[in-house]
């Protein structure tokens, strides 16, 4: 009878064992994007950026930091002229990036691109899409393809009321995340 007892166990043990700390749930899929939150705001400085040094719609690649390791590189276009509304298309290249220390992202191939509607800006609204493949180590490990809307509202940040950034709060971001082990629904407001 034990016998039996541990073999149930055991399997039980070693799905377990396979799943790591890969994403394998709906919390795992939230984590994964909310570690990865900080790049949007970063993502769209570095459009403006590029928009700024630009003579055509076509923007140089641009680079920063991340909070704790590594860098994120934005290239891609952003619509040209002086119109509170802006649109841009941000190809997103990341190399060992971290801003909480606990999940590192690096991409390779065809970059996540992130697709942002920004109007009325300095204080209106964004909509958008980030889609695209991240590998992940630390507190989850292995590869997650995000497929995610996102809108909020705008606002001028504090150091640089020249600058925008997300107003805290308001942006809601849904859509999936994908791994080896299923399609995990994501669903937050940050």
């Amino acid at each position: 009878m034990k016998r039996r007892m541990f073999l149930p166990l055991f399997a039980l043990v070693l799905g377990l064992a396979g799943c790591g700390d890969d994403v394998a749930s709906e919390e795992d899929a939230r984590r994964a994007y909310e570690s990865l939150d900080k790049s949007i705001d970063k993502a769209m400085q570095l459009g403006f950026q590029g928009f700024n040094a630009a003579s055509s719609a076509n923007i140089d690649p641009q680079m920063a930091n991340g909070d704790r390791t590594g860098t994120i590189t934005i290239s891609g276009k952003v619509d040209q002229g002086d119109s509170p509304n802006k649109t841009m298309t941000l190809n997103e290249a990341l190399k060992d990036y971290s801003d909480d220390g606990e999940v590192t992202y690096n991409t390779s191939g065809t970059a996540p691109v992130l697709d942002l509607k920004l109007a009325g800006i300095p204080d209106g609204t964004l909509n958008g899409t980030l889609k695209g493949s991240f590998t992940m180590s630390g507190a989850l490990e292995g590869s997650v393809t995000l497929d995610l809307t996102l809108s909020g509202e705008l606002q001028p940040t504090m150091a640089d009321p020249m600058k925008i950034e997300r107003k805290p709060g308001t942006t809601k971001i849904t859509g999936t995340a994908t791994s080896e082990y299923g399609t995990y629904t994501v669903n937050l407001t940050r």
